[in-house]
């Protein structure tokens, strides 16, 4: 992975379209005080260079009846499969982040389910199957912090180095 260095109108754009994604390009470039064709050059550049990652509508899993949010670590009984269980866990579309992991697990995925037994049947039907030696589920009640990374201004001794 590269650091990519941003200067100070590119982090008031990224500010910007944090906040509101659907803010217009105008409205930016009036905000930063420069052109609208700045501003697009500026996000064909931030995407182009993989800091923006495009845009999305968030769907809230509970208003759509996604009432069990688990986070399981998961333990493969053959280390060397891990790219074949990836693959297999893109295919259950519960499954909607999987991390490979230091400590304790192989990897962490982050899991929405109907209720506890829906949960229950995914971890059955579509988790043991992949060739699990153990798994743990954390099931989680809520969320108390949701949200992008800031974009800050990082003293140089932070930083790293290229």
């Amino acid at each position: 992975m590269s650091y990519q260095k941003l200067d100070k109108l590119d982090k008031q754009i990224l500010r910007l379209i944090a906040d509101d994604a659907r803010i217009p390009f105008l409205e930016v470039a009036r905000v930063c005080n420069v052109s609208g064709a700045a501003i697009h050059q500026r996000i064909q550049k931030l995407t182009n260079s993989g800091i923006l990652k495009g845009s999305q509508f968030i769907i809230d899993p509970e208003k759509i009846g996604y009432e069990t949010c688990a986070y399981i670590g998961l333990n493969l009984k053959n280390p060397e499969r891990f790219d074949e269980v990836v693959d297999e866990l893109r295919h259950i579309p519960e499954v909607v982040e999987c991390h490979y992991t230091t400590g304790d697990f192989d990897m962490f995925i982050k899991i929405y389910a109907l209720n506890n037994h829906h949960l229950l049947n995914i971890i059955h039907d579509k988790l043991q199957p992949l060739g699990l030696s153990r798994s743990e589920t954390i099931i989680s009640f809520n969320s108390a912090i949701d949200r992008q990374l800031p974009i800050m201004d990082i003293p140089a001794a932070e930083t790293a180095e290229d």
